[in-house]
C-alpha cells in the first residue's frame, strides 16, 4: 500500500471523524489496504459487554426497533416491508419469526465494522439472498420501498437459550463482500440465486465473539423470540449504540410476555 492510499485513509478519518484512539493499530501505516483499515480491530477493552441478556452486535444507529406485526417490519415512518421477502421466502424461518422482535442497526462509514454475537448461539442455518446494493442510510430508507428486502443479504440462524435468533447482514453500496467466521467470504454470488447451508455439526459462538464483518458498511437486522425477551424501554429509533451495549432483557415472569 503506497503513500496515496495512506493519504486517503487519513482523509477518510478526518472527514468522518473516526476515533482511532480505540483502534488496535492507531497508525495508518500499519494497514496494508483500505479494507484492512475499514475492518480494523479495536483494543481489547474498547467495548465492554453489558449484563443484559442480549447485547448490540455492532456499533450503529438504531434505524427502527419494535415487534413484527402480522409479518411486516417497519422500515421508516410510513413504510413497511414483509418478513417473507426479507427471509428469501424460507418458510421455516418465516414461521419462527412471524411475531418476533426486530431491531435494525445502521453502520455509518466511521463505525467499527466487525459484527459480534448478541448472545451465545448454536449455528443451524445460513441463507444467502442475492439482491441490489442500494445505500441503506436513513434518507434512502425513507424513499426506497422494501429496501432491506431488496438488497443482497446473508441470514444467519442460531438456537439460543432464549429461543431462535437471526442476524441478517444486509449489503449496501460499496460493500465488496460479507464475511462470517465459519464460512469466510459469502458474497457476491456469481450465480445470483438463493443459497442455503444447514449445519449439523455443533458450531457454538459465544456471546461477544466476532461472527462476521462487512467489507465496507451496511446494516444488521436482529430477530428474536418475543415470548422470552423484550427490548430495553429506553431504546428508540435514532439512538446510537455500541457493540456490547444492552439491547434486550428477559421477562421476569413468563406471564408478563402474554
Amino acid at each position: 500500500m503506497g503513500p496515496v492510499s495512506h493519504w486517503m485513509i487519513k482523509r477518510f478519518i478526518k472527514y468522518y471523524g473516526v476515533d482511532m484512539n480505540i483502534a488496535q493499530s492507531t497508525n495508518v501505516r500499519d494497514y496494508a489496504s483500505f479494507n484492512q483499515f475499514f475492518t480494523r480491530a479495536l483494543k481489547s477493552k474498547a467495548r465492554l459487554l453489558d449484563e443484559a441478556e442480549l447485547i448490540s452486535p455492532v456499533d450503529a444507529e438504531i434505524s427502527q426497533i419494535g415487534q413484527i406485526d402480522n409479518g411486516s417490519l417497519l422500515q421508516a415512518k410510513g413504510r413497511s416491508y414483509h418478513l417473507n421477502t426479507l427471509l428469501g421466502g424460507n418458510a421455516k424461518m418465516v414461521n419462527l419469526f412471524k411475531q418476533a422482535l426486530f431491531c435494525t442497526l445502521y453502520l455509518s462509514p466511521k463505525d467499527y465494522h466487525r459484527i459480534h454475537m448478541p448472545m451465545t448461539g448454536l449455528l443451524t442455518d445460513m441463507l444467502y439472498v442475492p439482491g441490489r446494493l442500494f445505500s441503506v442510510n436513513q434518507r434512502t430508507a425513507r424513499v426506497i420501498p422494501n429496501l432491506f428486502a431488496r438488497n443482497e443479504r446473508v441470514i444467519c440462524l442460531f438456537e439460543t437459550e432464549f429461543g431462535p435468533m437471526a442476524l441478517i447482514l444486509v449489503g449496501a453500496i460499496f460493500v465488496g463482500s460479507i464475511e462470517t467466521v465459519w464460512a469466510g467470504t459469502v458474497t457476491p454470488n456469481r450465480l445470483s440465486q438463493i443459497e442455503h447451508w444447514h449445519y449439523s455439526e455443533k458450531t457454538v459462538l459465544q456471546r461477544g465473539a466476532e461472527m462476521g464483518r462487512f467489507n465496507m458498511g451496511s446494516t444488521v437486522i436482529v430477530l428474536l423470540d418475543a415470548n422470552r425477551l423484550k427490548w430495553l424501554p429506553e431504546l428508540a429509533a435514532s439512538n446510537k449504540v455500541l457493540m456490547g451495549q444492552g439491547l434486550a432483557q428477559q421477562y421476569s415472569s413468563p406471564e408478563l410476555a402474554k
